[in-house]
């Protein structure tokens, strides 16, 4: 499993880059954040309807196949930069230096490859479903009230760029550590062990007493 994580930063390039990509996936992990609460208001609407008048929100389930998309992907490059991921770490935790970096870039150009295919592939499916000459540009809406489902299925190539764009980063990021020989890193996930996850926390809380 994934442990806790920090991202070292300084005033290279490549630090900048990190910095600049993280507020946009920062932003989209807001938005994912905003579209949960939202499903919640929906769920309490629907279910008071259903209870109090006996009239559930119209298309409720509609409304949630829309919003899954931005719940399952937007956040996904924003964890990634940290680390949060599931991970194998009963065998990283073994590695150090070159061998850890060298470990951990064959991971990240194995996923960039997956991701980059995801890429292709959900493009190519909303590209089924976008039509410029197609009444609100879909051929294909949800069955209830009929809300176009171009808009959803764009949602999973965008986000997957993005995971892209923060892979890319970290394969610059432990390419130069396995160069270079680094023990500190910028841009890349530094996976804490145990006792150090423990210091960390001690000293978030220490003094809130």
């Amino acid at each position: 499993m994934a442990g806790q994580a920090t991202v070292l930063a300084d005033d290279s390039r490549l630090s900048r880059l990190d910095q600049l990509l993280l507020r946009a996936e920062r932003t989209l992990a807001l938005i994912s954040g905003i579209a949960v609460f939202g499903l919640m208001v929906l769920a309490v609407v629907s279910v008071s309807g259903r209870n109090a008048y006996n009239a559930p929100l119209p298309g409720y389930v509609d409304w949630i196949e829309q919003a899954m998309p931005l719940i399952a992907f937007l956040g996904i490059s924003y964890v990634q930069r940290d680390g949060g991921h599931i991970r194998m770490d009963i065998v990283i935790s073994r590695l150090h230096g070159r061998a850890l970096w060298l470990f951990e870039l064959i991971s990240v150009v194995l996923i960039l490859v997956l991701m980059l295919a995801l890429v292709w592939g959900s493009w190519s499916h909303f590209d089924r479903s976008f039509d410029f000459g197609a009444p609100l540009w879909s051929r294909d809406s949800s069955i209830d009230i009929g809300i176009p489902l171009w808009p959803a299925k764009l949602l999973a190539p965008i986000a997957f760029s993005v995971l892209c764009l923060r892979l890319v980063l970290q394969i610059w990021g432990y390419g130069r550590a396995f160069v270079l020989g680094l023990q500190n890193p910028v841009a890349v996930p530094m996976i804490q062990d145990a006792a150090a996850q423990a210091a960390a926390e001690a000293e978030q809380f220490e003094g809130q007493d």
